[in-house]
């Protein structure tokens, strides 16, 4: 405020809200900041502080926290007269800086309330400080709490966030993104937000249409970046390195909104403070507590054309082919298709994995159809109340997996038939296959899946691959229908070889790609008799070949986190497309590759074997000693450094394998209590015979991912 507008924030006209008070620490934090000057403090306090709240209790214990504190300082009690028991996020009005008004105030218990609400409505907001909620979503749609909707902030949130990011699944319906959109049109025409929140905003690709717009929206902006990401870097302690004792990374942001009387639309000068990642909390806290914001040493940052404010890159990739995008999957003309893929999409989201998927076919049956026969049950039961949308999840049996899609068939009174022919074969983690009940009534979102495999016997191959945050770029491809969630963490893009239209197949390796390629290497080499040659799957396996090469992920490491992968013209087009054709038949023929000759050592657990009782399930790896003890009788000895280096996300494919055949208790009650059957002793044998040709996979893998290490690029 002093920088920028040569105020103090206990000036006359210095407006202050905090819209999301919690219990009246900033309120309390700034009366303190006012102590010494009796008088501005007095009429602060009477009329140009605010504050907002939801939830009864923290209303409360704000409203005797912000009054002792003014007691205590003053030395005389007096009414606060600014707390409004409301949903800032429903108190939205025109969205006119000058005077927000609503004609609908959610949580107005009395008229007492009503009239401190529209008092503040009428204010000039000058500044907007706080530490408003995080989370998006509720966890399991069984739970039945999940967050309010609020569909005029969520329009702004689409009309400019969202409209303007370039990101392919933008979810920007936090509830810090709300309230940062809520901030930034209730604040006057000069001030500032002062937020403390996630600290997502500042590199995670789906805010990127949140960083254009808020470098549009402000002046200046200056972020403190605390870090203490548990998520994106396992190597971080929430409880040590983490501000809050939290796993999300934390952030602390002034945006400052200014009208200089011209019409200058400059974009917003970007101000970048980053503490060191392995810094603990109190070194962090220590580091607040005795920096003034006057003496911090900014970045000044230049985002670059993608609206990346951090971890930028100069280099050719721009230059190189698009692999996929957007624009060409929406394309309407052949025109206006260039990329190397024409269609895309994501994995299988099911919403009730544990219903739907199982390494037993048999026990996958008796799951859906128990699943099915309850649904209509229910169904059956709340017959001729099914028309009331509202309060409908109150009066459901929580026996099965809801979602949201199918708490709308259930109000549309939809009836659910089994069809065992909906039962196939889905990628489910990398090397990992389980039987999934594909169906767009008990899959959540199928996006365009139906593209890669319409029915049951189609046959098709994808590059299943995956960069952002938190795991390192990775591919995989794969002929079974893939999960969303194949790399765990981060959403698996899926690029196919062909798609189905109209019962026809069609080749997704576009035309513009075919020429692109045969002009190219017809031009290199001189010679058109050789680039003639080239064909779609050959350009499927170069590509392949490229996304593997461990010069290509390390030069555009920050790129491929952020976009789509663009390919370049490699010298030796064959040697490329012969090496990716070869990673390919060895990561989809993985289960038909020779077993690698691991030594295996048995040795009688005589105490578990008295009880009667299979061995106790382990799956534990030690890569220092190349082993791998299965259970508490068997390990296997003898696995080569080189498979362990394979990595597939944040995990090698050896621990991919040994992490999904773990026993562990379904978290879903239904399924604990009448389906949970499996036991590692059942597929002992098979995880054997899998680790083995895994392993044979990983050393393969190693051996040609090395050998494009010496080639010319």
């Amino acid at each position: 405020c002093e920088k920028h507008f040569g105020r103090n924030l206990v000036d006359p006209d210095v407006e202050i809200l905090d819209p999301a008070t919690g219990t009246g620490t900033f309120i309390c934090e700034l009366l303190e900041h006012f102590r010494g000057q009796p008088k501005k403090l007095e009429h602060k306090y009477k009329h140009e502080l605010h504050a907002n709240e939801v939830a009864i209790l923290p209303y409360y214990v704000a409203n005797l926290n912000i009054e002792s504190t003014y007691a205590a300082i003053t030395g005389k009690y007096e009414e606060f007269p600014s707390l409004c028991f409301v949903d800032t996020l429903d108190n939205v009005g025109l969205h006119t800086a000058a005077k927000g008004t609503t004609a609908e105030l959610f949580g107005s218990v009395s008229e007492e309330n009503v009239a401190r609400i529209k008092r503040q409505n009428t204010r000039k907001i000058s500044v907007v400080i706080g530490n408003p909620p995080y989370n998006a979503n509720q966890a399991n749609e069984n739970d039945n709490n999940k967050n309010r909707e609020y569909p005029q902030i969520d329009a702004r949130i689409k009309q400019t966030y969202i409209a303007e990011s370039t990101a392919q699944k933008t979810k920007l319906y936090d509830m810090y993104a709300r309230f940062f959109r809520w901030a930034s049109d209730r604040l006057h025409e000069n001030g500032v937000l002062a937020f403390v929140t996630n600290r997502s905003f500042i590199e995670s690709r789906t805010f990127d249409g949140f960083r254009k717009t808020v470098a549009q929206e402000f002046a200046d902006i200056y972020v403190v970046d605390l870090g203490g990401d548990v998520r994106a870097n396992p190597k971080l302690s929430g409880t040590k390195h983490n501000v809050f004792g939290i796993q999300t990374g934390v952030a602390i942001s002034f945006m400052v909104k200014k009208t200089s009387g011209t019409k200058d639309k400059r974009l917003a000068r970007v101000h970048y403070l980053r503490r060191p990642e392995m810094e603990t909390a109190e070194e962090k806290l220590g580091f607040l507590a005795n920096h003034s914001m006057r003496g911090l040493d900014f970045d000044e940052v230049s985002p670059d054309k993608t609206h990346n404010w951090v971890n930028l890159t100069s280099n050719d990739f721009d230059t190189l082919l698009p692999l996929a995008s957007k624009e060409t999957k929406a394309a309407k003309t052949s025109r206006d298709v260039k990329a190397i893929f024409r269609k895309f999409s994501l994995g299988v989201v099911t919403a009730r994995d544990e219903w739907v998927y199982d390494f037993d076919p048999y026990c996958l049956d008796t799951k859906v159809r128990f699943l099915i026969s309850a649904y209509n049950a229910e169904l059956r039961r709340l017959k001729g109340e099914l028309r009331k949308r509202a309060g409908l999840e109150d009066r459901l049996e929580y026996g099965i997996k809801w979602s949201r899609a199918v708490k709308n068939d259930l109000s549309k009174s939809v009836e659910y038939r089994y069809d065992g022919n909906q039962i196939c074969s889905s990628l489910y983690r990398p090397f990992v296959k389980q039987a999934l009940y594909f169906s767009r009534k008990l899959n959540e979102m199928t996006y365009q899946l139906h593209l890669l495999y319409p029915d049951k016997v189609s046959e098709n191959k994808y590059i299943s691959m995956v960069a952002g945050n938190r795991l390192d770029f990775a591919a995989l491809a794969g002929d079974a229908i893939p999960n969303y969630a194949i790399y765990s963490l981060d959403p698996a893009q899926c690029l196919p070889l062909y798609r189905y239209e109209l019962g026809q197949r069609v080749d997704n390796i576009t035309d513009w790609a075919l020429k692109q390629f045969t002009t190219h290497y017809a031009e290199e080499t001189g010679k058109g008799k050789a680039a003639r040659k080239i064909s779609k799957e050959a350009i499927f396996h170069y590509c392949y070949a490229v996304l593997h090469d461990p010069l290509y992920r390390e030069k555009y490491a920050q790129n491929l986190k952020r976009e789509f992968p663009r390919i370049p013209f490699y010298p030796d087009f064959w040697q490329w497309a012969a090496w990716g054709e070869a990673l390919m038949q060895l990561h989809i023929g993985y289960e038909s590759v020779a077993p690698f000759p691991l030594t295996r050592t048995d040795t009688p657990d005589e105490k578990v074997r008295a009880s009667g009782l299979p061995p106790k399930a382990l799956l534990r790896a030690d890569p220092a000693a190349g082993s791998i003890t299965l259970d508490s009788e068997t390990t296997l000895r003898g696995i080569p450094s080189e498979a362990w280096a394979y990595k597939l996300g944040n995990r090698c494919a050896i621990d991919w394998v040994l992490d999904q055949y773990k026993e562990k208790k379904p978290k879903d009650p239904t399924i604990r209590e009448k389906f949970d059957t499996y036991r590692f002793a059942d597929y002992k044998e098979k995880v054997i015979d899998l680790l083995q040709r895994v392993t044979t996979v990983s050393v393969n893998t190693v051996r040609i991912v090395e050998g494009m290490k010496a080639v010319g690029r």
